[in-house]
């Protein structure tokens, strides 16, 4: 059984380097994903509100026979719950759904900086962290100028932001404005979801090189650099596939190649115009 090493957050806690993420699975699916996943040696499973799928991680957390402390569990918060306290109703929410007494970390799932709530949301997180109820706070594709904002008017500096990002969306600026402010930087859609990346022929010629899937070259990618990746899977076999990335090295000439899959500032989402 593999396990992923943990990497240390700002506020002491430690969060699993690799995670199970569970959009777009249903309830009866991604209870069987926990489980399973859990078997393979996973750790740490991401979660949010709007993926309607809270009840069948709890299930699966429950079925898996683990110890609540041997789990790192997050949810995400969306705009339904942003403004000021809105957040402890969906916290509570969340928790019930669960069946869990606390979240490992909360996001803020959106800025949405055209509604100004962010701010006083995160107020309510402070408050939250305080309480116990979320041992880590943290947002979720939030820009460099999200987190300024916030760090001129709260008091807490976010523990992780979570954002779209692979090596055809490598956000080298945020990664590096994140890692100034002691925020760890957490991967999602790591394998380029809903895009070609993992054809291009440069992943399988240096996954050649390892005996390695273009998909472990990519999570070995994420992980070098210090990065937190949530893959997306049901199934066991790449389950088993993306923990196995922990026993070979990407060299310097292998990360000059990938440099090659950067699809330029316009690719991703725009967490400006974008969000729920």
């Amino acid at each position: 059984m593999t396990r992923a090493p943990l990497i240390e957050l700002n506020d002491g806690h430690k969060i699993p380097q690799l995670g199970l993420g569970t959009w777009p699975l249903n309830d009866a699916q991604v209870a069987d994903a926990v489980v399973e996943a859990v078997s393979h040696g996973y750790r740490h499973i991401d979660t949010a509100v709007k993926y309607g799928n809270e009840k069948g991680v709890g299930n699966g957390i429950r079925t898996s026979g683990v110890d609540r402390g041997e789990l790192f569990i997050t949810t995400k918060l969306d705009g339904e719950y942003q403004g000021s306290g809105r957040a402890v109703a969906g916290l509570e929410g969340s928790l019930e759904r669960l069946g869990l007494d606390y979240v490992d970390l909360l996001l803020i799932h959106w800025p949405l900086p055209r509604r100004d709530e962010f701010v006083s949301t995160w107020r309510t997180f402070e408050e939250l962290q305080a309480s116990g109820k979320a041992r880590s706070i943290g947002v979720s594709n939030f820009k460099p100028a999200h987190l300024d904002r916030l760090f001129r008017e709260t008091d807490v500096v976010p523990a992780v932001n979570q954002i779209q990002l692979s090596p055809s969306v490598p956000r080298s600026a945020a990664r590096a404005f994140n890692e100034r402010n002691g925020i760890v930087t957490e991967s999602y859609s790591p394998l380029g979801a809903s895009s070609d990346l993992l054809n291009a022929p440069v992943l399988a010629t240096v996954g050649e090189k390892y005996g390695k899937t273009p998909g472990q070259v990519v999570l070995r990618w994420h992980v070098q650099q210090g990065l937190v990746a949530i893959p997306k899977t049901a199934n066991p076999q790449r389950m088993k596939e993306n923990l196995d990335v922990f026993d070979f090295e990407l060299d310097q000439d292998d990360l000059t190649t990938l440099q090659t899959l950067d699809g330029g500032p316009d690719a991703g989402v725009d967490s400006d115009v974008q969000g729920h």
